[in-house]
């Protein structure tokens, strides 16, 4: 978008946050953890963009966000057999998980690495945004890099206003830390970062 011609908006409606994504548009979203500053993955113009209006380096990849299992397989994406028990205990939740990438995901979102971080939110304003949309979103949070994690609209609007179409209001975050991040190597489950999930909540199931 043209920044400094027009306010961001900020709304509820998610109608008009699925129009602005499928436009190449910038729009932050409230999911339990923190607010995410989400692109459609398959354009590169928008993703390039989150990197730009948040100014984040390239070498730091993405999470990437959707409603369902079924659509991360449909995209190409392979769940191995014990993350995938942690997908169906926690999801959805604060819950990452690393997984082997597909041709369909761009070396922008992943930084150029073998895998690829999925999650689905729980939020159900975002949640039901996702149903809508037939592209994964990346969504880091919606802070410069660097700052504090926005757990409310007015955390984000306070950086963006006027630098991306649209806040979606969910109102504040339950969780208020990122989610954890998880995966597989030669055979072991590995916590990479911990954040809304536990450890012992993940030794209960794997």
């Amino acid at each position: 978008m043209d920044e400094g011609n027009r306010m961001t908006e900020r709304s509820s409606d998610i109608e008009r946050a699925a129009a602005f994504l499928s436009k190449s548009e910038l729009v932050a979203i409230p999911t339990e953890t923190v607010y995410g500053m989400a692109a459609n993955a398959f354009d590169e113009v928008a993703v390039k963009e989150i990197f730009r209006v948040k100014n984040r380096p390239f070498y730091d990849p993405l999470i990437l966000h959707t409603n369902s299992i079924e659509k991360i397989e449909r995209w190409g994406v392979a769940i191995p057999p014990r993350l995938r028990r942690l997908a169906e205990t926690f999801w959805p939740g604060p819950l990452t998980l690393l997984l082997p990438r597909s041709e369909k995901i761009s070396d922008s979102v992943t930084a150029g690495l073998d895998r690829v971080a999925f999650r689905i939110p729980s939020h159900p304003l975002t949640h039901q945004l996702l149903e809508q949309l037939d592209f994964p979103v990346a969504a880091p949070s919606a802070n410069p890099f660097g700052y504090v994690s926005p757990t409310s609209a007015d955390h984000v609007l306070k950086h963006f206003d006027e630098k991306i179409a649209m806040v979606l209001d969910g109102g504040a975050c339950d969780v208020g830390i990122e989610s954890t991040i998880v995966g597989e190597e030669d055979g072991r489950i590995v916590v990479y970062t911990l954040g809304g999930l536990s450890v012992e909540q993940i030794e209960r199931v794997i």
